[in-house]
């Protein structure tokens, strides 16, 4: 993680970024918003685990052969994916108030949770047209850089200091 941390090649992808993030925090009532200033919670903490619960859920539904599980799994992907906006966008706040270092992780993190909700879209829309083993897989896959993405995620939030 520290050789991630020190990789100054991320900077001009940290640069691209930040002009956006810095939007989201720039309003006062915004800024304890995201913080989480009321609940003591940021709410990027609580809302990954929407599209990691859905996700996770329609995986293990995967497991069952029955119509049933097929069109619950579907719906969940599709969840996972209605929820991933607000998630990204509550942690790119985040990412606005962090140091340098943190920052160059955190786009490696955004990249990893971009490429999983992109192969989870490619799984949903897959068992729309019928080709669920297609969505099966592109599923599986989504899930390992989701878990990725998520290790960096938990990284960044233990050595983060407010």
């Amino acid at each position: 993680m520290k050789r991630l941390e020190g990789a100054d090649v991320l900077d001009p992808a940290v640069r691209a970024a930040e002009p956006l993030a810095s939007r989201l925090i720039a309003d006062a009532r915004l800024r304890r918003f995201f913080r989480g200033d009321a609940t003591g919670i940021p709410p990027h903490v609580i809302l990954t685990d929407v599209p990691f619960g859905a996700w996770f859920m329609a995986i293990f539904l995967d497991l069952f052969p029955d119509e049933g599980s097929r069109r619950a799994a579907r719906r969940l992907v599709g969840l996972g994916l209605l929820a991933a906006a607000p998630t990204g966008l509550s942690g790119w706040a985040e990412w606005a108030r962090a140091d340098p270092a943190t920052r160059r992780v955190g786009v490696v993190h955004a990249a990893s949770n971009l490429a999983a909700t992109l192969l989870f879209l490619a799984s949903w829309r897959a068992r729309r047209k019928d080709r669920h083993r297609l969505g099966v897989r592109l599923a599986r896959v989504g899930a390992v850089l989701l878990v990725a993405g998520g290790f960096l995620g938990g990284y960044m939030r233990s050595v983060r200091r407010p």
